[in-house]
């Protein structure tokens, strides 16, 4: 791991505890995204938090608090109906709030939560019939998992035929693609892999995720353009030349995230931004709707047959 990362990752996480949630600055400018969202449109990356559940004493990120009421007023904005719902690391093993979501959600929502390496089949079984399909190791930010607990976690929720979702520094997926290529599992890399806009598709990182999409068991979250972007906004356009060609190399194994409420982010980006720049990613609506429906169907097993409008309440 580079001292730039360091540095750069440090500076995206720093002040976060002093930044407060004000709906101006989490959701300015962009009041819609600027193009038609299609019915069973999923944003496939959020979290909820609520203070009906103390934040872990091990958390490194807390948060203000944002609901799922907050959250459904950000999905008429985006005109999103489904949504995959994280525990974050703000709650560390404790996935009651996440749980709480899905029956708020009342099945327009799936789940992903983190547990132990060494969680038990009837704890998983519980999860399972709550809504949950993945788990998720994500490393630094306080984070109780390991690059170790990948592969003894991954052989636990295999029958499950659940997916690994990783969020790791760039330089740790070089530094374990071996054992990622070799998981039994579907592996779901958040946020374009933490890739520095600044080192881009030429980088090693890009070219080991570039590996775990083309083996087939592989798929990315075109997410998170904020973060580690050295253009910044209105067009962060050294992540989004990453995105453009992660999209372009794979896009039956895309799928799109908000990361809201953008936990680790300081100052926030505009919130329907994040949604709106899917349509330079993908100019084509035939593109975006694989994105924004087909795929995210095809990963967390949505109904195809019943494709909700977005929630007006």
């Amino acid at each position: 791991m580079t001292a730039q990362y360091i540095t750069d990752r440090r500076r995206v996480l720093g002040g976060l505890a002093a930044a407060p949630f004000l709906p101006g600055r989490a959701m300015a400018a962009l009041e819609h995204p600027g193009f038609a969202v299609p019915d069973g449109a999923c944003d496939c990356h959020h979290h909820i938090y609520d203070r009906r559940w103390a934040y872990a004493s091990t958390a490194v990120l807390r948060p203000p608090f944002a609901t799922v009421a907050d959250y459904r007023a950000y999905q008429r904005r985006l005109g999103t109906s489904r949504s995959i719902v994280v525990t974050p690391s703000t709650y560390a093993f404790n996935n009651a709030c996440m749980l709480d979501a899905l029956k708020q959600q009342a099945g327009r929502s799936i789940g992903v939560a983190v547990v132990p390496a060494d969680v038990d089949a009837a704890a998983l079984k519980k999860l399972h019939d709550a809504g949950v399909r993945g788990v998720r190791i994500q490393t630094g930010a306080g984070n109780l998992l390991g690059l170790d607990a990948m592969a003894p976690l991954a052989r636990r929720i295999a029958p499950l035929g659940w997916h690994m979702q990783l969020n790791l520094a760039a330089p740790q997926y070089v530094e374990a693609q071996a054992v990622i290529l070799q998981l039994p599992v579907t592996v779901v890399v958040d946020h374009m892999a933490q890739i520095p806009g600044a080192d881009g598709v030429k980088s090693p990182a890009y070219a080991t995720l570039r590996r775990i999409l083309d083996s087939g068991r592989g798929w990315v979250k075109v997410s998170s353009p904020d973060t580690l972007s050295k253009s910044g906004p209105p067009d962060y356009a050294d992540k989004s030349a990453i995105a453009r060609a992660l999209i372009a190399a794979a896009p039956e194994r895309c799928v799109w995230g908000s990361n809201w409420p953008f936990p680790s982010a300081n100052p926030k980006p505009d919130a329907v931004l994040m949604l709106a720049l899917l349509a330079k990613w993908a100019p084509d609506a035939g593109l975006r709707h694989r994105i924004l429906v087909e795929n995210p169907e095809r990963l967390y097993g949505f109904d195809p047959k019943h494709r909700p409008a977005a929630p007006k309440t």
